[in-house]
């Protein structure tokens, strides 16, 4: 069985930014033990899977090389690149069907010569302020001065250096969310985002993401997390658009976040495909 595949790296604008993603159209989807080997073959922080309906409408399910996720933003980004600028496809908009309910999204107008940029309708997800886990701080290697909770967990740090100088200890940091009771995140414990104001010379604020309880020990874009941050910020900084720098080592991403309250936080980026050929599945 030869299989489409895409190697796609998101919220790029060149190749080796951001965060890559694994875009697999199918006409169907496999079995979920073959759709989990086929992502831990790949080895990659998400495949996208995706089925398509007609008339701009896709199914889409994300997997880490461990797990199925409820949401993912990068590779949502990263399947929208792969219909539009390797399927072909010439609409404005798609609408993704998830475990997170439709995505839309939209593939904006960009100069001669630039990349695709995209816009993406998530979830949002406004968090609230608890308590510091017990363990976060000592897995952290540094203590937040504030902790917030939604999808996921939100660490925040008086200084971008403090973000960018965390060196977790992710054998602790996969198990803190598990003992919270109804402060346990929803997406599960050991996902935690780090985050800082940046420093007035660039981005709005500066991120790192750490996802050992879905096996991924940091990512180096998370379109997810912006659910939780960009209601967060947008509040605190008065304004509805964040810029966003997602600081993972030898990497980084610029992300955009947009939130005037309602059901919905629009994440914009762009997004370089990098490999295209075919996954050979032997069965």
């Amino acid at each position: 069985m030869r299989l489409p595949f895409f190697q796609i790296d998101a919220f790029a604008n060149a190749a080796f930014q951001g965060n890559p993603a694994a875009v697999m159209p199918l006409e169907a989807f496999l079995p979920d033990s073959v759709l989990q080997q086929i992502a831990a073959e790949n080895n990659l922080s998400e495949t996208a899977f995706i089925v398509g309906k007609g008339q701009g409408q896709w199914d889409l399910r994300w997997f880490t090389p461990t797990t199925e996720v409820p949401i993912c933003g990068h590779a949502t980004l990263a399947a929208a690149h792969a219909i539009f600028a390797e399927g072909g496809y010439t609409g404005d908009t798609v609408t993704f069907h998830t475990a997170s309910g439709p995505l839309v999204v939209t593939c904006q107008p960009s100069a001669a010569g630039t990349n695709p940029h995209y816009a993406m309708q998530l979830p949002a997800s406004p968090p609230r302020q608890i308590a510091t886990p017990a363990g976060l701080a000592h897995a952290l290697g540094e203590e937040p001065a504030e902790t917030w909770v939604s999808h996921y967990i939100v660490a925040v740090f008086d200084t971008p250096n403090k973000v960018r100088a965390l060196s977790p200890d992710f054998a602790q940091l996969a198990h803190i969310g598990r003992d919270m009771g109804p402060d346990a995140p929803k997406g599960g414990p050991g996902n935690i985002s780090a985050v800082a104001r940046g420093t007035g010379f660039g981005p709005d604020l500066i991120v790192r993401f750490f996802g050992p309880g879905v096996g991924i020990n940091e990512d180096p874009a998370t379109g997810s997390a912006y659910c939780g941050l960009a209601p967060l910020f947008a509040d605190r900084l008065m304004k509805p658009s964040l810029t966003f720098y997602q600081a993972f080592p030898g990497r980084g991403a610029h992300i955009e976040a947009h939130f005037e309250g309602g059901p919905f936080v629009t994440v914009t980026g762009s997004a370089v495909t990098v490999i295209a050929g075919e996954f050979r599945l032997s069965r």
